[in-house]
C-alpha cells in the first residue's frame, strides 16, 4: 500500500507537467499548421524566387554591357561609318551603366523604371546600329564584327527570358501578397505587393541582330 500511494503520489506531481508540456507541443503545432496555411514560409519561396530572378536580369544586362566596347571599337575602324549613330550607342551604354542597381531595386518602383528606361534606351541605340551597318557590307563581312554580332545576339535573347522570368516570378510572388490567407504570412515577414517590368508591344522584342 504505501508504494502504491507513493506512485499516486508522484503521478500527481508529474501530471501537470506533463500536462503543459502537452499542451505547449500542441500549441506548437497548431501554431505551426496555422503559420504554414497563412503563408509565413512559402512568402519566403517565392522572395527568393524573385532574388534569384532579379540576379539573372542584372547579369545578362552587364553581358550586354561589357560587349559594347568592343562593339564600337571595330565598327570605329570603319573610317566611314556614321559617327552620330555610334556616339548615340557610347552615350545610351553610359546612361545605362551609370544607374547603380542591387538587390533593393526591386522594392522601389522607380528606380526599377529608371533602370528599365535606361535598358531600353540602350536596347534602341543597339537597334539602330545594326540597321545602319546593313549600309557597310565591308564591315558585316569581317570577322571580328561577325563575332560580336552573334555575341549580342545571343545575349539580347537570354535578357528577354531573363526578363519574362522575371516577370512571372513577380506574379507569382504578388498572388501570395495579395491573397487571403497567405496575405497574413506576408504581413508578418513584412512583404509587400511589387513592381515589375512593363509589358508594351514591342519591349520584350530583341533588337533585330540577325546575321
Amino acid at each position: 500500500m504505501p508504494n502504491s500511494r507513493h506512485a499516486a503520489s508522484r503521478f500527481s506531481e508529474l501530471f501537470p507537467r506533463l500536462a503543459r508540456a502537452l499542451g505547449l507541443a500542441l500549441v506548437g503545432s497548431a501554431l505551426a499548421t496555422g503559420a504554414a496555411g497563412c503563408g509565413y514560409n512559402e512568402i519566403i519561396d517565392r522572395d527568393e524566387d524573385v532574388k534569384a530572378s532579379w540576379a539573372e536580369v542584372q547579369n545578362q544586362y552587364q553581358r550586354r554591357s561589357d560587349l559594347v566596347p568592343n562593339l564600337v571599337k571595330v565598327v570605329k575602324g570603319n573610317a566611314n561609318f556614321e559617327k552620330e549613330t555610334l556616339e548615340s550607342v557610347v552615350e545610351a551604354r553610359a546612361k545605362a551603366t551609370s544607374v547603380k542597381v542591387d538587390a533593393s531595386v526591386i522594392d522601389d518602383p522607380a528606380k526599377l523604371k529608371q533602370f528599365e528606361q535606361a535598358q531600353q534606351g540602350l536596347s534602341g541605340a543597339l537597334s539602330r546600329l545594326m540597321v545602319v551597318v546593313e549600309r557597310y557590307p565591308d564591315l558585316k563581312a569581317t570577322e571580328g564584327f561577325r563575332d560580336l554580332q552573334a555575341q549580342l545576339e545571343g545575349t539580347e535573347n537570354r535578357i528577354t527570358v531573363a526578363r519574362k522570368r522575371y516577370i512571372e516570378t513577380i506574379a507569382e510572388y504578388n498572388k501570395v501578397v495579395e491573397r487571403f490567407p497567405t496575405s497574413l504570412g506576408a504581413s508578418i515577414r513584412g512583404k509587400a505587393v511589387r513592381a515589375t517590368f512593363s509589358v508594351a508591344p514591342g519591349v520584350e522584342k530583341a533588337p533585330d541582330v540577325q546575321l
